[in-house]
């Protein structure tokens, strides 16, 4: 659904799911508009029990898909390539998914 999501906003999807010793990055896109590779963190919730969605990203998993999307970079040669974390939300309220999109997050 964030794939989706993202492609209509017309990023190129680069690869989903990328795992290493550093952390997991769930999508990896290139944004043209701004010519950057966007590190995508996708959390779900089906109710706000435990807050937004967007909110489970605290700095300590800020830092690691940061370490994470350097990794990519490098392992790409792209260390040069401008690149920036979003986060996308997914709430389920019963009916249609809700979905917030929060770009550039730091």
């Amino acid at each position: 659904m964030a794939t989706e999501f993202l492609k209509k906003k017309g990023y190129r999807i680069v690869e989903t799911n990328y795992l290493k010793r550093s952390g997991e990055i769930d999508i990896i896109a290139f944004d043209p508009k701004y010519s950057e590779y966007v590190f995508t963190e996708v959390k779900t919730r089906s109710n706000r029990s435990f807050g937004y969605p967007e909110e489970a990203v605290d700095e300590e998993k800020f830092q690691k898909i940061a370490a994470t999307a350097e990794r990519w970079l490098s392992d790409k040669n792209l260390d040069d390539s401008e690149w920036r974390i979003d986060i996308i939300g997914i709430e389920w309220n019963g009916k249609e998914p809700e979905i917030e999109h929060i770009e550039n997050v730091s």
